[in-house]
């Protein structure tokens, strides 16, 4: 196999002084970045900055109820304005407010990990209705699918490309630990423009395959990806020599770890890519593993929650380390053989891992830095994902 030296299509150059990303909207840093997140998603239409800098505005310091009444208090009111314009024949704008209602109340769930509270199904399917509202209404070209998975599904959408040709090649596109399959927007619409079709899915531990499906993690992701695969070759137009795997934040570290077992992957992305995900958190854990819940940081109780209901354990921190520990390819890294693609950024979360990742890989690859020049330098490009898709398929077209 051969192997292209690292490099990256961005600027080197730096800037001096202070930049964007030093405006923070919470100082817990999970709120932080999914307010961030969401004010990049007005790009498409998904959000609106005054509605967003709004439930900012009402927001306590990691305060979880806080979060979902704010976030869900502006999506009721969207889907009834929705609602009434749709009873109106007022389709253009129900279809936009359906949008924004939908990301809202998926919001409102991703930063409250109270899985017994009824809220978080009665929200998680009003915001997939929403979805689909949208879908019908505006004519996007996405259709609602259900992808076969041991005795269950995973809910996703097939986005087909209007442009595309009669056999043209499939992104599939796994989402992270917090955000869910329509958070990738940035990726998927950018791909149909460009004659590629797009699948799009919430696998165990994420969206609505943990919310109504009750599905959790699992470190051996070929045995999701495989039947995604499966599903993907049943749909007229896909090109079966030409299927790319990208994964977007825990979906960086996902990603690579069913490429290096399903070797009907062409192409796979990381997005940042990581060879053991769970280091920087177990660090992080193992200080307060010896301390009360009433005697931690807000935040890190929150955090807590977070893995245990997503990992399926107990909220005791040595079982969520234990869990943590298996997510970790150092030993399989050697078996991706598909050309890869390692996204980074200056201010990623966990600095250096991404390129330390890169390093072991002996696949035809390429490492694609992002730095304040781009001022796409955050997390997976938060904030910045007209530049990063730019970044992406002008390597992504000549490859796929």
């Amino acid at each position: 196999m051969s192997e292209t030296h690292p490099s990256t299509a961005l600027s080197r150059s730096s800037i001096s002084g202070p930049h964007w990303t030093s405006t923070k909207y919470s100082k817990n840093i999970l709120m932080d970045a999914l307010v961030k997140h969401t004010l990049g998603l007005t790009l498409y239409g998904m959000s609106d900055l005054g509605e967003v800098l709004e439930v900012v505005s009402q927001l306590k310091e990691s305060d979880e109820e806080s979060w979902i009444n704010a976030w869900s208090a502006i999506a009721q009111r969207l889907q009834y304005r929705a609602e009434k314009a749709e009873r109106g024949d007022k389709r253009v704008t129900a279809s936009t407010a359906y949008l924004r209602a939908s990301t809202y109340w998926r919001v409102s769930l991703m930063s409250f990990n109270n899985p017994n509270d009824p809220r978080i199904s009665d929200y998680a399917r009003a915001s997939s209705k929403c979805y689909e509202r949208y879908l019908e209404l505006s004519g996007y070209p996405g259709r609602y699918v259900e992808i076969p998975y041991e005795d269950r599904f995973l809910p996703g959408h097939f986005y087909r490309s209007p442009v595309a040709g009669d056999k043209a090649p499939l992104l599939i596109l796994t989402p992270g630990q917090d955000t869910w399959a329509e958070d990738t927007r940035w990726v998927y619409d950018a791909a149909i423009r460009r004659g590629i079709h797009c699948l799009v899915y919430d696998g165990p531990g994420q969206g609505l395959a943990l919310r109504l499906n009750n599905l959790r993690f699992r470190p051996d992701w070929e045995n999701v990806v495989r039947p995604v695969v499966d599903f993907a070759l049943t749909i007229p137009g896909i090109d079966p020599l030409r299927i790319g795997l990208m994964g977007l934040s825990f979906g960086g570290f996902l990603a690579p770890r069913a490429a290096a077992f399903e070797k009907r992957i062409k192409v796979c992305i990381a997005d940042p890519g990581n060879l053991r995900w769970g280091d920087g958190m177990i660090g992080v854990l193992q200080t307060i593993s010896n301390l009360q819940p009433h005697q931690r940081p807000p935040e890190l109780n929150s955090l807590v929650k977070n893995f245990a209901w997503k990992h399926g354990v107990s909220d005791s921190v040595k079982e969520v380390i234990q869990a943590l520990q298996a997510y970790d390819i150092t030993s399989v890294a050697d078996k991706i053989t598909c050309e890869t693609l390692v996204m980074d950024g200056t201010e990623e979360l966990t600095p250096g891992q991404a390129k330390k990742f890169f390093d072991a890989l002996k696949c035809p690859k390429d490492y694609m830095l992002f730095d304040e020049t781009t001022t796409a330098q955050l997390h997976c490009q938060m904030g910045s994902y007209a530049t990063a898709s730019e970044y992406l398929f002008d390597w992504l077209d000549e490859r796929l």
